[in-house]
């Protein structure tokens, strides 16, 4: 019974230091990593929520970015860092796919606190215009009968953009080649001028190539239209049901975070995302705001794993 009695104890003591340390939170800096270079949508959203929580919690939120391999380089500073709330990493989509593209320094689950899913942006399908295609059933029909010939770009091997051309493959059946780019404007001009047949990239990067006409978009990725290009199908309504891709962005934090600190994050996040002037300036770069619970994030980040590794599995792409 004693023992007992001193683990109730200890089990209340640590409950009460939690919530102690979540009243007192935040009484420093905030710091969100940002695992890749300025300007991308992840790098967008970080900046924009960090104004409006510097305001709404009392104490600067400031961005840090850590780019390289993917991701991984900022992903791992957060992972090492201490479970406080006060250092966190705004992920890509990119942090699901990594496991199956790399031997990684940190557990994608379990070296994380899934703090809130913040942002989604679709991809398009674009084909250079020297390809004789106007629509998916066309060009699924073309790349079965020149087997070998249509190569896609991507902006770099484990992003979202390279994964969708996977994901394409595998539910086409078409043999295509994957040339990827040190980012994704790197594969323009090639994609332009038809030395690479077609892409998957986001509706941001290819604003200036499909409103100039220099590439030809077939499709959405996503299950619905984009407000942007209303005329422009999902991949299902043009021919390929159960194709749904698109980059994804949200905050992770330390494991071991308490819980408390963990739902504060998320309401300010959440709230942030909730203001009309966030949610312009986002919708404006199309970029869709997200909020939902930790739990939820959770469970995407979940289903997100398994997906990919799927697509991993049928290209037999394996962990370098």
């Amino acid at each position: 019974m004693r023992l007992l009695r001193i683990a109730a104890f200890a089990l209340a003591a640590g409950a009460a230091g939690n919530a102690l340390a979540a009243d007192a939170y935040p009484n420093h800096t905030i710091t969100i990593i940002v695992p890749a270079s300025p300007g991308g949508a992840i790098d967008i959203v970080a900046r924009l929520i960090s104004q409006k929580m510097t305001v709404s919690m009392g104490q600067s939120v400031v961005v840090q970015n850590k780019p390289g391999a993917t991701g991984t380089i900022g992903e791992d500073y957060v992972a090492k860092s201490a479970p406080d709330g006060y250092t966190l990493v705004l992920a890509a989509s990119s942090h699901a796919i990594n496991p199956t593209m790399f031997k990684l320094p940190y557990d994608t689950v379990k070296s994380f606190e899934p703090v809130a899913l913040t942002h989604s942006v679709p991809l398009m399908l674009v084909v250079t215009p020297g390809l004789p295609v106007k629509s998916v059933k066309e060009l699924i029909a073309y790349g079965k009968a020149h087997p070998h010939e249509l190569t896609f770009a991507s902006s770099g091997p484990g992003g979202a953009p390279h994964f969708s051309g996977e994901l394409f493959k595998s539910m086409t059946g078409i043999d295509m080649v994957h040339v990827p780019y040190k980012g994704s404007t790197a594969a323009h001009p090639d994609l332009t001028s038809g030395r690479v047949s077609m892409m998957f990239d986001t509706l941001a990067a290819l604003h200036a190539p499909v409103s100039g006409k220099l590439v030809r978009p077939l499709a959405v990725t996503t299950t619905k239209r984009a407000p942007a290009y209303p005329d422009i199908p999902t991949m299902a309504e043009a021919g390929l049901p159960g194709y749904d891709t698109s980059t994804w962005g949200g905050v992770l934090a330390p494991a071991g975070t308490p819980a408390a600190i963990v739902n504060r994050l998320n309401a300010e996040i959440n709230k942030a995302l909730s203001d009309p002037d966030v949610r312009k300036t986002l919708q404006q770069a199309s970029i869709d705001p997200v909020t939902e619970s930790p739990q939820y994030f959770a469970k995407f980040i979940d289903t997100e794993m398994v997906k990919w590794a799927k697509v991993a599995k049928d290209a037999n792409i394996h962990p370098e």
